[in-house]
């Protein structure tokens, strides 16, 4: 039995690399075709985004914008070619933020994320992401059966009803959130109902600690995660290395600082960005509010693309401080003005009833007058007055975090 999905995902990362690039061009124009992208991207050549460097220099659309966007001019901003009619299904995800298919095998690209958690064709399996409006569930249902899978379209919920579909199909794999796999694993020996068929699973949606995988695991399944959003459908996704998530073929992902588009350097964590090469639907820099950081090397599975640690928290740190809002863009503003500090963050903190900022700077060459001028500069931008603590250079914490609200 083949350990990967194809041969694409052992292939030299400097050959991956040159084919994604070689073919963002033509991404880009049909990007572009769209109202808003040819309003964001006026005044750029296609033909001249060819590297990581010159895609960087490209405007990010946050995710957060996307609801706002798509009020203003429904359904989907302007993003989007063609009207909704020449899509496959219509979806909707909080916000609301509309999300169409495309009608092509395999759009969500999850086919490979299910094979390397051991799923192969010809098993049946329990889906039970929720079908009702979102995408979730279709989206691992096709992918599933472009893999070869039959499947179950459970949705969450109903375990009574499920334990007799288990039963009778006996189906090996499971896709959902961790939490329902408990549930209805915890639901099934209450009933003495018997779900042991059951073998793989892919989950995604929620925190999978340490402690959830080894009850899992200690069940007799084995849970790889994966990394999606309703946009993009599958971004990253565990394998049976378990060192880190893989990134999904079709895909240029970046990491940047939170609140701007600049890359961090390697190792550093920072937020997700994404450029997805689907002419049906592109997305050029789509930034979703996720923190990661890229691992080094390749898997010792033997798959060649980029890693990334999974699901690190929130790169929107937003929060409000004496009843103005402070950004991340706004720490990332004061970084510029300071080129010679190291890593920043905004530790928000409350003495009785008044909100207390202090800015934490990391600095080679701490002196008075730097501290004055930042304290000077922490003012000019988010106009309220803070402390400035200053720190030695890697004295701050490398997890992306640059507003700390520390506030009960």
């Amino acid at each position: 039995m083949t350990d990967h999905y194809d041969a694409r995902e052992t292939r030299d990362p400097a050959q991956r690399e040159a084919e994604l690039f070689a073919r963002l061009p033509d991404v880009l124009r049909r990007a572009m075709a769209a109202p808003a992208y040819a309003e964001r991207l006026k005044g750029v050549d296609p033909a001249t985004i060819t590297s990581r460097a010159a895609l960087a220099r490209l405007p990010v659309l946050r995710k957060s914008e996307l609801p706002a966007l798509h009020k203003a001019a429904p359904p989907f901003g302007g993003f989007v070619v063609g009207p909704p009619g020449s899509f496959a299904r219509l979806f909707t995800s909080p916000g609301p933020i509309f999300e169409p298919e495309a009608a092509q095998v395999d759009g969500w690209r999850g086919a490979r994320a299910l094979f390397a958690a051991g799923f192969r064709p010809g098993d049946v399996v329990l889906n039970t992401f929720s079908y009702h409006l979102t995408p979730g569930g279709f989206i691992f249902d096709t992918s599933a059966r472009a893999l070869g899978c039959a499947v179950i379209p459970a949705g969450p919920g109903n375990t009574e009803q499920q334990f007799e579909l288990i039963e009778a199909y006996r189906p090996i794999g499971y896709s959902g959130t961790p939490d329902f796999l408990k549930i209805l694993l915890d639901a099934a020996a209450s009933a003495r109902r018997d779900v042991s068929s059951i073998k793989r699973a892919l989950v995604s949606g929620a925190a999978f600690p340490k402690s959830l995988q080894e009850e899992i695991k200690s069940r007799g399944i084995e849970a790889c995660q994966a990394f999606g959003t309703a946009d993009l459908g599958m971004v990253a996704f565990e394998t049976g290395a378990r060192d880190g998530m893989v990134v999904s073929e079709d895909l240029i992902l970046e990491i940047v600082r939170p609140g701007t588009g600049d890359p961090v350097t390697p190792g550093d964590v920072g937020e997700i960005v994404v450029t997805s090469l689907d002419l049906h639907h592109p997305w050029i820099r789509l930034a979703l509010g996720d923190l990661t950081a890229a691992l080094p090397g390749i898997s010792p599975c033997g798959r060649t693309n980029m890693r990334i640690k999974g699901w690190m928290g929130r790169a929107d740190q937003t929060t409000k401080v004496k009843g103005m809002f402070v950004r991340p863009e706004q720490i990332a503003e004061i970084g510029k003005r300071h080129p010679e500090l190291g890593r920043l963050r905004l530790v928000v903190t409350r003495s009785g009833e008044t909100d207390l900022m202090t800015l934490k700077a990391e600095a080679a060459a701490a002196s008075e007058a730097l501290q004055h001028e930042l304290a000077a500069t922490l003012r000019s931008v988010t106009k309220l007055g803070g402390n400035v603590e200053l720190v030695g250079a890697g004295a701050l914490p490398n997890d992306g975090k640059v507003i700390s609200d520390e506030r009960s």
